[in-house]
């Protein structure tokens, strides 16, 4: 019995071990992404969201993913007249070298307004790096957050592209958030 245990222990306690975190980097402040991607905005508000059934199983259908969180903030953004101009919202994806957060704006038509990595490890600095030394997030300025998110060419090789895969998920997964669970929120009801 004991000769049965002793490499199945092995196995369990081998998995921790498989995944290992480095150091984390950070790129930008939350403050500073949250300027940069609402240019114009001159007062700034919060907003948590809690998803209903019905705005998580949207969010799946449209991104193949699954929102795991209890909330999910939005911070906003209004011009000096009060109008609101967008959202930026921030999303990790923990993959086996670490996490890499990103924030993503979000216009108030469901326009992705730009995307910034904010944070990740010291391990997926430099793939990322190349990716955005090679303008891969300028790809997403301007799409529609109902539209499939596809990933362009950025630079690098096999790695860059696995973790432009991961950035491009995000970046999907912040603009159909927005566009359900805020957007349509607010969206005020069209005439029949």
């Amino acid at each position: 019995m004991t000769r049965r245990i002793v490499p199945l222990l092995c196995l369990v306690c081998a998995g921790p071990v498989l995944a290992h975190a480095t150091p984390p980097v950070m790129l930008t402040s939350d403050r500073d992404a949250v300027a940069t991607l609402l240019p114009g905005a001159r007062r700034y508000f919060v907003r948590e969201v809690r998803l209903t059934g019905a705005q998580r199983e949207a969010v799946r259908q449209q991104t193949g993913w699954t929102p795991d969180e209890e909330f999910y903030r939005f911070y906003l953004g209004r011009d000096e007249q009060g109008h609101d101009i967008g959202a930026v919202a921030f999303l990790s994806d923990y993959t086996i070298h670490g996490p890499v957060r990103v924030a993503v704006g979000v216009a108030t038509d469901g326009r992705v307004r730009g995307a910034k990595v904010t944070e990740l490890t010291e391990e997926t600095y430099p793939w990322v790096r190349s990716l955005l030394d090679h303008g891969f997030l300028d790809q997403f300025e301007g799409t529609d957050a109902r539209a499939t998110l596809r990933t362009a060419s950025g630079g690098g090789g096999s790695m860059s592209r696995f973790y432009g895969e991961v950035i491009r998920g995000l970046v999907q997964r912040g603009a159909v958030l927005y566009d359900v669970a805020v957007r349509r929120r607010e969206a005020p009801p069209q005439p029949h």
